[in-house]
């Protein structure tokens, strides 16, 4: 299939999104890097990587009424503005030395907020750029320049940057957002105006909540990739602890770790269109779920480098599968006008149980060693991937999923 049977438009969109994903990967290296120049105090740390997090949970559901109520276009323009002004501010406060852990801490609140409604909105903008079954292609040459953005090229930048100047990675960040901006406002106009709601769409924050309630594939779907994402945060939360007491890896060996399970992540997102076109939606994420929670189990019987190579590579990839093959489903069984708060919700829920998942991981650490969090996902390994297989059976032979 050729490169280009996305569409100039949808190539921009991508473009405008890589650079945005670029920007936040250098902000992840910055903003724990800056927390640190200015307080020792691992609560001021902790509470500058928290508030990059949180904004989902307060302001997730309605940033999905937002995606549903306004054209993409125009959501897409804004966050990324006001994002450039929020970074301007702060590289100016940063070079002059007036920052606090207070003003990055909001600044970082800020920057998260803007992030959950761009997000949100960008879902649903996809299936008014690209044909319906090129959903599946489209969604993972995102996934693709996201990981490359905020794993390979954003971080390392980030750090360099910094070591230059501190307000640097600020700077670069909202100069990058600046381009995304003059991409997006080149998009097609029918991106900046509201879709047509169905007669009786509901209107209000909780209803997209409500609708995936009632819907038992999509709400067991986003239950079981929740259920996955706070499996794979458990143990990855001890995971630099766990290479340091079992693997005796340090600071350089655990960095080309993660490097490789980044490489995975990103052949997952070119393998996934390939394998949901042979093997159909269900089996594809009942396997890239069992994978992804089942694998670290692994390094509790075989704890060695090469064991957790692979367990990197195949969670990674596995995960990147997951997510490629879940949106799709979404975007197609979702009626017009609810796309936003569905993925919203879901969203949300993800992030959440992601957050709940680190705690659960670092407190099974402490009580009974750094191996029990890969035996906790282990056995959400089982338990998520059966609930997904068993709901959704029944709408195998005729569904998407």
């Amino acid at each position: 299939m050729a490169t280009n049977s996305l569409g100039r438009p949808f190539w921009t969109f991508w473009t405008a999104a890589a650079l945005a994903n670029l920007g936040d990967g250098i902000r992840l290296a910055a903003f724990p890097l800056l927390a640190v120049a200015l307080s020792s105090d691992p609560r001021a740390v902790a509470a500058v990587a928290a508030a990059q997090f949180l904004p989902w949970l307060v302001t997730g559901l309605y940033a999905g009424v937002l995606a549903d109520r306004r054209g993409a276009r125009t959501l897409l323009a804004a966050t990324d503005v006001a994002r450039a002004l929020v970074l301007l501010a702060l590289a100016v406060a940063v070079a002059a030395g007036w920052a606090t852990i207070a003003l990055v801490v909001a600044a970082a609140f800020l920057l998260g907020a803007a992030e959950t409604i761009r997000d949100t909105a960008a879902q649903t903008a996809i299936p008014r750029l690209v044909p319906d079954a090129q959903l599946e292609r489209a969604n993972g040459r995102l996934v693709a320049g996201e990981i490359v953005g905020n794993e390979f090229v954003g971080p390392p930048l980030g750090a360099v940057l910094f070591a230059a100047g501190a307000a640097l990675p600020f700077v670069v960040n909202g100069a990058s957002l600046a381009l995304a901006v003059m991409l997006v406002l080149s998009l097609p106009l029918s991106l900046a105006r509201q879709m047509p709601l169905e007669p009786r769409t509901p209107a209000g924050v909780l209803d997209g909540l409500r609708w995936l309630v009632r819907q038992p594939v999509l709400r067991t779907l986003a239950f079981t990739v929740a259920a996955i994402a706070a499996a794979d945060s458990a143990w990855f939360a001890i995971f630099l602890l766990y290479a340091q007491e079992h693997l005796g890896l340090h600071a350089l060996g655990f960095g080309l770790l993660l490097a490789t399970g980044a490489a995975g992540g990103l052949a997952g997102s070119f393998a996934a269109d390939r394998l949901v076109a042979a093997f159909r939606h269900r089996h594809v994420l009942t396997w890239s779920m069992a994978c992804t929670a089942g694998f670290p189990v692994l390094l509790v019987v075989a704890p060695t480098v090469v064991a957790a190579v692979v367990v990197v590579t195949a969670t990674s990839a596995a995960f990147a599968v997951l997510n490629v093959a879940a949106l799709p489903i979404r975007q197609r069984l979702v009626p017009d006008g609810l796309v936003g708060r569905v993925v919203a919700a879901s969203r949300t829920l993800t992030y959440g149980c992601s957050a709940l998942g680190a705690l659960v991981g670092g407190l099974l650490a402490a009580a009974a060693g750094t191996e029990a969090p890969f035996l906790f996902s282990g056995v959400i390994a089982i338990s998520a991937t059966l609930a997904w297989a068993i709901v959704s059976r029944p709408f195998a032979p005729g569904a998407p999923a």
